[in-house]
């Protein structure tokens, strides 16, 4: 690999300390870390995501390589492609024209406190064969091909714009790693079987085509979730001897964008709120909004999504004291609207054939009863006939 006179910066070296004394960055991916620069893989104007104001900016390194780079260098995600590529422009007071940020974030280098945690998960051992599901800027398929070496690597993108640029970040670092343009929920069996698979995107179902590809005792390492939510729990799936199965437990709460293939368009509020029913009714409940809805990490969100099915949820900014929460059907136009107001029973409303508070209120007392269970005791098993959820024990498990 060639050298990289911005190695050495103190900010990267900052991040590096900060990665390795918050456990995130191991002795073993510390050579990498070092060796193999995310700003290697960043194009001149990046968007990254302000954590404190949530809202992502235009940095140019053309204009402001110190902002630029003191970016490349933290724990921050980093948009590096809106809406499929299409182009925005703003222009500022002087008529000067700037890439804006776009509507849908869709191509991005994630956070260095979530690329690592992740790497770390897949075990990787010497001559390991890895096959990476969503290559983005090629930075975690190089960081893997620093341990395993350049041909024990195969990364895919759907993007072909996406895929060129990071064969082209690649090639320049010294590091001609296989990049693939296609569907990776298809795989890739030319180049298998394969030790290990990664995703870098979220999903949300595993195909068979992954279990098909992998070696009996391979792993699957994934940001998978529910079409309830956009939040992603990684899952690490050991796959079965007779390659027909793959089970493994949930580890800690992610959000990454989604593989375009499992993308989910919001629902049409109009679509089920103008919808005229026979089935209107109007209830109340006493459970606190913090109880029941947490925050965008909390396991039970992840839970109701696990036992609801083909169902997804909005939950709206609050307002003086009050917060809805918008439940809709996805098998039907039935919805359900929780209108929490501080110190006071929270209105439900419901209309449709599936009674979906009464769902959902299920769902919440289930994960109550079974001890308020965290990620790390809720796991995933996948067959090619489908996936079922399970708590404690694939034995307690569930169809999803």
């Amino acid at each position: 690999m060639s050298g990289n006179a911005n190695q050495e910066r103190p900010s990267r070296m900052w991040l590096g300390r900060v990665l390795t004394s918050a456990g995130f960055l191991t002795p073993e991916w510390a050579p990498a870390f070092a060796a193999v620069p995310r700003a290697a893989f960043l194009p001149d104007t990046i968007w990254p995501f302000d954590m404190d104001t949530g809202k992502a900016r235009t940095v140019a390194r053309s204009e402001d390589p110190a902002t630029w780079h003191e970016y490349a260098d933290s724990d921050v995600p980093i948009v590096t492609q809106w809406d499929d590529g299409v182009e925005a422009f703003e222009v500022d007071g002087s008529g000067k024209a700037d890439r804006a940020p776009g509507r849908v974030a869709t191509s991005s280098s994630s956070m260095p406190s979530v690329v690592f945690p992740m790497l770390n998960d897949l075990d990787l051992q010497d001559g390991n064969k890895v096959l990476e599901i969503g290559t983005g800027t090629g930075w975690t398929a190089a960081l893997m091909a620093y341990r395993v070496g350049l041909k024990n690597v195969v990364t895919m993108e759907v993007d072909s714009s996406v895929a060129q640029q990071a064969n082209a970040s690649l090639n320049a670092i010294g590091m001609p790693l296989r990049v693939l343009t296609g569907d990776g929920f298809q795989g890739c069996p030319e180049e298998g079987p394969y030790d290990r698979i990664i995703a870098t995107c979220g999903i949300r179902s595993v195909p068979a085509a992954w279990l098909q590809q992998s070696r009996p005792g391979g792993l699957i390492v994934a940001p998978w979730g529910t079409r309830y939510g956009y939040g992603d729990a990684v899952v690490r799936l050991v796959v079965a001897e007779d390659g027909q199965s793959a089970t493994g437990p949930f580890l800690r709460p992610v959000e990454f964008m989604k593989a375009r293939a499992q993308r989910f368009t919001p629902q049409d509020h109009a679509q089920y709120v103008d919808n005229p029913s026979a089935h209107n009714s109007r209830t109340a409940t006493s459970i606190p909004e913090t109880e029941f809805l947490g925050d965008r990490f909390s396991p039970q969100r992840f839970v109701l999504g696990l036992k609801l099915r083909d169902c997804t949820h909005v939950v709206a900014e609050k307002a003086d004291g009050r917060r809805p929460l918008w439940l809709y059907s996805l098998s039907d136009r039935s919805w359900a609207c929780v209108a929490f107001r501080d110190g006071e029973p929270a209105k439900v409303w419901q209309s449709g054939f599936r009674r979906l508070w009464e769902e959902a209120l299920a769902a919440y007392e289930w994960w109550v009863e079974q001890g308020r269970p965290g990620y790390e005791r809720l796991g995933l098993t996948v067959t090619a006939e489908g996936q079922q959820a399970w708590v404690d024990d694939p034995a307690n498990s569930w169809q999803l």
